[in-house]
């Protein structure tokens, strides 16, 4: 696919990187808070579009997992837009159960600062 039908297009041609992987950006539909970013492949990106549920590929299990199976905090996806290359997808969901999504118990995976200007930062909580 040239890079003006690509960029400008209407088909969804993702364009996976070496491992079959796709980035996905989590955000809340309503405050555009972002929750988590993971990673899927084409099984998951096809479930997340029939289902309007998060589905997602675990790098370290090397597994298909659906986002709130044994939490209950499904991911209950509104829109889902895709970059200008193609090679990362937004959703927007909202979160079911307690609202969570980080598995630290947290509402979004992104709790910590990093401090900038200095050569030896130390994270905070925030």
């Amino acid at each position: 696919m040239h890079d003006k039908e690509l960029e400008e297009g209407t088909a969804l041609a993702p364009r996976f990187d070496a491992n079959g992987l796709i980035s996905a950006i989590v955000t809340d539909e309503k405050s555009g808070e972002v929750l988590m970013l993971a990673h899927m492949n084409a099984d998951a990106l096809a479930r997340t579009i029939e289902t309007r549920e998060g589905w997602f590929w675990s790098r370290s299990r090397k597994s298909l997992w659906k986002k709130g199976e044994t939490s209950g905090n499904v991911l209950r996806v509104s829109e889902m837009r895709i970059d200008c290359d193609q090679d990362a997808v937004l959703l927007k969901v909202a979160v079911t159960g307690d609202g969570k999504t980080c598995h630290t118990g947290r509402r979004s995976c992104f709790y910590r600062k990093v401090p900038l200007g200095g050569a030896n930062p130390a994270l905070t909580f925030g």
